[in-house]
């Protein structure tokens, strides 16, 4: 059975889950209104909390990382659908050495032009499931909070004295994915 986490909390997926090697990161939401265009995409960060380079930056415009570890599996522009909107797969074994840190974050594409935001979709969350055996491992269910929010970052792979632990940590924001990526590059 899953483990269902709350904001702030953290899981060891190496000390738990021991030779766990290829993750499946699913993202999803429900709708309440309208079709709404939200990109998920991944931060792949060095030591020092900064993008390793350009390319460590994984979205629907560039779908695998230089190190091949991780690989976006594609747009879903209009969120319609059960279960999972947007996949990321990673391989833990392949991840650059320099990397410790991989955020995953979705925004609403052009949501502060439309009056976009998170607040208008339910049931929000990201969960990891082992690709070996298919079994969900944890889930992190978002909550109501995100409402005025163009972007939220759904949580962060953290790699700790050689340890992969995912920590849940819903924070939004309206800055823009501008204004995002400048502050980690």
């Amino acid at each position: 059975m899953a483990i269902n986490l709350k904001k702030g909390a953290s899981f060891n997926l190496t000390k738990e889950e021991p030779g766990l090697k290829k993750i499946l990161i699913g993202l999803g939401w429900d709708l309440q209104s309208n079709p709404i265009d939200i990109d998920a995409s991944a931060l792949m960060l060095s030591g020092k909390g900064k993008l390793l380079d350009e390319p460590y930056f994984i979205f629907y415009n560039n779908l695998r990382s230089p190190d091949g570890s991780i690989q976006h599996m594609g747009d879903n522009r209009t969120g319609k659908g059960d279960g999972d909107d947007e996949i990321v797969l990673a391989n833990l074994d392949l991840v650059h050495p320099e990397i410790t840190e991989i955020l995953f974050l979705s925004t609403i594409h052009d949501g502060a032009k439309k009056r976009h935001h998170f607040g208008m979709l339910a049931n929000a969350y990201i969960r990891i499931l082992d690709v070996q055996t298919e079994r969900e491992i944890l889930r992190y269910n978002l909550g109501t909070e995100f409402v005025n929010n163009t972007e939220v970052e759904f949580g962060r792979l953290q790699k700790i004295s050689s340890e992969w632990r995912f920590l849940a940590s819903g924070a939004g924001t309206a800055l823009g994915l501008e204004a995002i990526l400048n502050k980690y590059l």
